[in-house]
Protein backbone atom coordinates (compact mmCIF):
# COMPACT_ATOMS: atom_id res chain seq x y z
CA UNK A 1 0.00 0.00 0.00
CA UNK A 2 1.53 3.46 -0.82
CA UNK A 3 2.06 6.17 1.83
CA UNK A 4 -1.05 8.52 0.30
CA UNK A 5 -3.70 5.07 0.06
CA UNK A 6 -1.99 4.28 3.58
CA UNK A 7 -3.20 7.87 4.97
CA UNK A 8 -5.93 7.99 3.16
CA UNK A 9 -7.43 4.55 4.96
CA UNK A 10 -6.61 5.96 8.15
CA UNK A 11 -8.47 9.13 7.67
CA UNK A 12 -11.51 7.20 6.84
CA UNK A 13 -11.11 4.39 9.49
CA UNK A 14 -11.01 7.60 11.90
CA UNK A 15 -13.79 9.20 10.41
CA UNK A 16 -16.29 6.14 10.64
CA UNK A 17 -14.91 5.38 13.96
CA UNK A 18 -16.10 9.16 15.53
CA UNK A 19 -19.13 8.93 13.15
CA UNK A 20 -19.60 5.60 15.46
CA UNK A 21 -18.84 6.97 18.54
CA UNK A 22 -20.95 10.10 18.23
CA UNK A 23 -24.29 8.32 17.18
CA UNK A 24 -23.19 5.99 20.57
CA UNK A 25 -23.20 8.95 22.61
CA UNK A 26 -26.78 10.31 20.87
CA UNK A 27 -28.22 6.93 21.58
CA UNK A 28 -27.06 7.48 25.07
CA UNK A 29 -28.50 10.56 26.09
CA UNK A 30 -31.60 10.54 23.54
CA UNK A 31 -34.85 9.98 25.92
CA UNK A 32 -36.67 7.02 26.29
CA UNK A 33 -39.23 6.56 24.18
CA UNK A 34 -42.71 6.34 26.01
CA UNK A 35 -45.97 8.30 26.37
CA UNK A 36 -44.59 11.10 27.78
CA UNK A 37 -42.21 13.96 26.59
CA UNK A 38 -40.47 17.62 27.83
CA UNK A 39 -41.99 20.45 25.93
CA UNK A 40 -39.75 23.53 25.26
CA UNK A 41 -39.72 25.72 27.67
CA UNK A 42 -43.05 28.44 26.57
CA UNK A 43 -40.13 31.55 26.78
CA UNK A 44 -36.56 32.49 26.26
CA UNK A 45 -34.11 31.07 28.98
CA UNK A 46 -32.86 34.25 29.87
CA UNK A 47 -36.88 35.79 30.44
CA UNK A 48 -36.43 35.44 34.13
CA UNK A 49 -33.50 36.80 34.66
CA UNK A 50 -32.25 38.96 36.68
CA UNK A 51 -34.06 36.63 39.56
CA UNK A 52 -33.51 33.35 37.57
CA UNK A 53 -30.24 33.30 35.94
CA UNK A 54 -30.87 31.48 32.35
CA UNK A 55 -27.88 29.09 32.87
CA UNK A 56 -29.92 27.49 35.86
CA UNK A 57 -33.29 27.60 33.53
CA UNK A 58 -31.44 25.71 30.91
CA UNK A 59 -29.89 23.08 33.52
CA UNK A 60 -32.92 22.88 35.51
CA UNK A 61 -35.43 22.34 32.22
CA UNK A 62 -33.05 20.53 30.18
CA UNK A 63 -31.24 18.31 32.32
CA UNK A 64 -33.66 17.62 35.27
CA UNK A 65 -36.53 17.81 33.97
CA UNK A 66 -35.94 15.53 31.37
CA UNK A 67 -34.23 12.96 33.27
CA UNK A 68 -37.84 13.20 35.55
CA UNK A 69 -39.25 12.08 31.85
CA UNK A 70 -36.79 9.87 30.59
CA UNK A 71 -37.03 7.74 33.79
CA UNK A 72 -40.83 7.81 33.98
CA UNK A 73 -40.79 6.96 30.52
CA UNK A 74 -38.34 3.91 31.51
CA UNK A 75 -40.74 2.90 34.35
CA UNK A 76 -43.51 2.22 32.14
CA UNK A 77 -41.72 0.36 29.55
CA UNK A 78 -43.43 -2.82 30.33
CA UNK A 79 -46.68 -1.25 31.48
CA UNK A 80 -48.56 -0.50 28.82
CA UNK A 81 -52.43 -0.37 30.09
CA UNK A 82 -50.57 1.90 33.17
CA UNK A 83 -48.84 4.07 30.47
CA UNK A 84 -52.44 4.98 28.80
CA UNK A 85 -53.65 6.74 32.03
CA UNK A 86 -53.59 10.62 32.46
CA UNK A 87 -50.60 11.52 34.91
CA UNK A 88 -53.05 12.71 37.15
CA UNK A 89 -54.56 10.11 37.49
CA UNK A 90 -51.48 7.95 37.52
CA UNK A 91 -50.52 9.78 40.65
CA UNK A 92 -53.47 10.00 42.37
CA UNK A 93 -53.35 5.94 41.65
CA UNK A 94 -49.92 4.89 42.87
CA UNK A 95 -51.03 2.94 45.50
CA UNK A 96 -52.33 0.71 42.46
CA UNK A 97 -49.29 0.55 40.27
CA UNK A 98 -47.12 -2.14 40.84
CA UNK A 99 -44.89 -1.69 43.73
CA UNK A 100 -41.69 -2.48 41.57
CA UNK A 101 -42.19 0.67 40.15
CA UNK A 102 -44.13 2.84 42.27
CA UNK A 103 -41.28 4.88 43.56
CA UNK A 104 -39.77 5.77 40.44
CA UNK A 105 -43.72 6.76 39.08
CA UNK A 106 -43.52 8.62 42.59
CA UNK A 107 -40.44 10.53 42.08
CA UNK A 108 -40.42 10.98 38.52
CA UNK A 109 -44.28 11.78 37.46
CA UNK A 110 -44.22 13.92 40.62
CA UNK A 111 -41.41 15.52 38.81
CA UNK A 112 -42.84 15.78 35.75
CA UNK A 113 -46.11 17.45 36.96
CA UNK A 114 -44.78 19.03 39.41
CA UNK A 115 -42.17 20.90 36.47
CA UNK A 116 -44.21 21.10 33.77
CA UNK A 117 -47.04 23.35 36.43
CA UNK A 118 -43.74 25.31 37.66
CA UNK A 119 -42.05 26.31 33.64
CA UNK A 120 -45.81 27.31 32.65
CA UNK A 121 -46.62 30.16 35.35
CA UNK A 122 -43.59 31.90 35.35
CA UNK A 123 -41.92 34.26 32.54
CA UNK A 124 -44.58 36.94 33.84
CA UNK A 125 -43.39 40.23 35.22
CA UNK A 126 -44.65 39.61 38.50
CA UNK A 127 -46.97 41.94 40.12
CA UNK A 128 -50.16 41.10 41.48
CA UNK A 129 -53.05 39.35 40.79
CA UNK A 130 -56.40 41.33 39.66
CA UNK A 131 -60.39 40.10 39.36
CA UNK A 132 -61.51 36.49 41.09
CA UNK A 133 -58.47 35.17 41.55
CA UNK A 134 -57.50 38.56 43.67
CA UNK A 135 -60.95 38.09 45.76
CA UNK A 136 -59.65 34.44 45.93
CA UNK A 137 -57.06 35.15 47.64
CA UNK A 138 -58.53 38.18 49.84
CA UNK A 139 -61.00 35.37 51.12
CA UNK A 140 -58.69 32.62 51.56
CA UNK A 141 -55.67 33.81 52.36
CA UNK A 142 -55.60 36.97 53.90
CA UNK A 143 -54.42 39.21 51.04
CA UNK A 144 -51.86 39.17 48.83
CA UNK A 145 -49.09 40.30 51.19
CA UNK A 146 -49.92 37.58 53.63
CA UNK A 147 -50.58 35.04 51.09
CA UNK A 148 -46.72 35.85 49.90
CA UNK A 149 -45.39 35.56 53.48
CA UNK A 150 -47.15 32.96 54.26
CA UNK A 151 -45.95 30.95 51.07
CA UNK A 152 -42.63 32.04 51.42
CA UNK A 153 -42.17 30.85 55.28
CA UNK A 154 -43.55 27.18 54.07
CA UNK A 155 -40.96 27.41 51.21
CA UNK A 156 -37.98 28.02 53.62
CA UNK A 157 -39.27 25.93 56.64
CA UNK A 158 -39.25 22.97 54.04
CA UNK A 159 -36.64 20.75 55.39
CA UNK A 160 -34.36 19.75 52.54
CA UNK A 161 -35.86 19.40 48.59
CA UNK A 162 -39.54 19.81 48.12
CA UNK A 163 -42.16 22.40 46.36
CA UNK A 164 -44.32 24.55 47.95
CA UNK A 165 -47.78 25.18 46.43
CA UNK A 166 -51.16 26.96 46.71
CA UNK A 167 -53.69 24.29 46.09
CA UNK A 168 -57.17 25.33 44.87
CA UNK A 169 -60.67 22.94 44.62
CA UNK A 170 -63.05 23.06 42.37
CA UNK A 171 -64.96 25.52 43.92
CA UNK A 172 -61.85 28.15 43.84
CA UNK A 173 -60.73 27.96 47.58
CA UNK A 174 -57.58 28.16 47.97
CA UNK A 175 -54.64 26.87 50.42
CA UNK A 176 -51.34 26.86 51.04
CA UNK A 177 -49.41 23.13 51.36
CA UNK A 178 -45.88 22.58 50.67
CA UNK A 179 -44.06 18.61 49.96
CA UNK A 180 -41.12 16.53 50.08
CA UNK A 181 -38.92 15.64 47.68
CA UNK A 182 -41.33 15.59 43.83
CA UNK A 183 -44.14 14.61 45.80
CA UNK A 184 -47.31 17.06 44.84
CA UNK A 185 -51.17 17.65 45.78
CA UNK A 186 -52.14 15.56 42.85
CA UNK A 187 -51.28 12.88 44.73
CA UNK A 188 -54.17 12.88 47.14
CA UNK A 189 -56.43 13.96 44.04
CA UNK A 190 -55.63 17.78 44.31
CA UNK A 191 -54.88 20.50 41.94
CA UNK A 192 -52.02 23.17 41.95
CA UNK A 193 -52.62 26.98 41.46
CA UNK A 194 -48.99 27.50 41.62
CA UNK A 195 -45.98 26.33 42.89
CA UNK A 196 -41.84 26.97 43.52
CA UNK A 197 -39.62 24.60 43.65
CA UNK A 198 -37.06 24.98 46.75
CA UNK A 199 -35.24 21.79 45.18
CA UNK A 200 -31.50 23.50 45.26
CA UNK A 201 -31.20 23.05 41.55
CA UNK A 202 -33.89 25.81 41.07
CA UNK A 203 -31.64 28.68 42.81
CA UNK A 204 -27.90 27.74 43.78
CA UNK A 205 -26.06 29.14 41.08
CA UNK A 206 -26.79 32.83 41.92
CA UNK A 207 -28.39 32.40 45.62
CA UNK A 208 -26.29 29.73 46.96
CA UNK A 209 -27.97 28.96 50.31
CA UNK A 210 -29.76 31.67 50.59
CA UNK A 211 -33.11 30.11 49.52
CA UNK A 212 -35.42 32.65 51.31
CA UNK A 213 -34.08 35.30 49.06
CA UNK A 214 -34.82 33.30 46.44
CA UNK A 215 -38.24 32.75 47.60
CA UNK A 216 -38.64 36.95 47.69
CA UNK A 217 -37.38 37.09 44.30
CA UNK A 218 -39.12 34.44 42.80
CA UNK A 219 -42.23 36.49 42.43
CA UNK A 220 -40.99 39.27 40.25
CA UNK A 221 -41.52 36.54 37.64
CA UNK A 222 -44.71 34.96 38.16
CA UNK A 223 -47.20 35.71 35.45
CA UNK A 224 -50.38 35.68 36.86
CA UNK A 225 -52.72 35.90 33.40
CA UNK A 226 -51.44 32.07 33.43
CA UNK A 227 -52.53 32.06 37.05
CA UNK A 228 -55.71 33.37 36.32
CA UNK A 229 -56.09 30.67 33.49
CA UNK A 230 -55.59 27.97 35.97
CA UNK A 231 -57.60 29.50 38.40
CA UNK A 232 -60.88 29.63 35.79
CA UNK A 233 -59.55 26.16 34.56
CA UNK A 234 -59.82 24.57 37.99
CA UNK A 235 -63.47 25.86 38.70
CA UNK A 236 -64.40 24.95 35.21
CA UNK A 237 -63.28 21.59 36.09
CA UNK A 238 -60.45 20.96 33.48
CA UNK A 239 -57.56 22.01 35.23
CA UNK A 240 -54.65 18.67 35.05
CA UNK A 241 -51.23 19.47 36.03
Amino acid sequence: MTPSIHRRALFVGASALAVASTMREAVAQSPAAGPYRLDPLPYPANANEPHIDAKTMEIHHGRHHQAYVTNLNAALANHADLAKTPLPDLLAGLDKAPEAIRTALRNNGGGHANHTMFWQIMGGKGGEPTGELKAAIDRDLGGFEKMKADFNAAGARQFGSGWVFVTVTRDGKLAITSKPNQDTPLMEGGRVLLGNDVWEHAYYLTYQNRRPDYLGAWWNVVDWAKVAERYAAAKAGTLTI
